[in-house]
């Protein structure tokens, strides 16, 4: 059962890599009282434990295996993975070459699915984002968004934050949005009756503004 209650407000938030979902994310889950969740934060503490632990991050048995053992906790401030903080970790270079690895896991995504949908139905609702948000794991939601911009300015959004060559993170990040969505299992899509929000030309109280006019009152 997706969606257990009818009066929980889920927002489902979807899109590709840097293009201001966590940020949209978490001022609309201020803005309505709601807790957040991260979804991708879950992926990349995977990722994270998998390779300090020596695996390969596309051995798919011993990846899936793991994700169902290892406890991760997200949360507005911090990730905490089997305790330890990896905060700082889960966005350096090593996870983020890792992640679509993981990520394309169908093992990993059942389990991370499973763990959103409890993620839920505990905080009875809530602000959830990552790239199979309406179209799988709550495609009842009470509100869908895919949230986008171009490539070039989701690569300069990233050269602001962590530095870098911006023609250079332009093109990882369209590498990474041709594996998110081509991969067999839960292809990053617009969902069926989700809203678009394209932030490239839009402040981030723009881009809220939107967002909370689409809430139903």
């Amino acid at each position: 059962m997706v969606n257990e209650s009818a009066d929980q407000l889920i927002v489902a938030i979807d899109g590709p890599a840097g293009a201001g979902k966590s940020t949209v994310g978490r001022a609309v889950a201020e803005q309505l009282h709601l807790e957040y969740l991260d979804t991708g934060a879950m992926y990349r503490s995977v990722t994270f434990a998998a390779l300090r632990r020596g695996l390969d991050p596309s051995d798919q048995e011993a990846v899936g295996a793991l994700s169902e053992q290892i406890e991760i906790e997200v949360d507005r401030e911090r990730v905490l993975v089997d305790g330890v903080d990896a905060t700082i970790e889960i966005r350096g270079r090593e996870v983020t070459s890792a992640v679509s690895a993981v990520a394309a896991n169908s093992r990993v995504r059942a389990e991370l699915v499973r763990r959103q949908r409890a993620w839920v139905a505990e905080h009875g609702g809530g602000v959830v984002e990552g790239r199979d948000i309406a179209s799988v794991v709550f495609p009842d939601a009470t509100l869908k968004l895919y949230v986008t911009a171009s490539a070039r300015v989701r690569a300069e959004r990233r050269v602001a934050e962590i530095g870098g060559d911006v023609d250079e993170v332009e093109t990882s990040i369209i590498g990474r949005d041709r594996q998110d969505s081509t991969r067999v299992d839960s292809p990053l899509i617009e969902a069926s009756g989700a809203v678009a929000v394209d932030t490239s030309d839009l402040s981030i109280d723009e881009v809220v503004a939107q967002v909370m006019e689409l809430i139903p009152s």
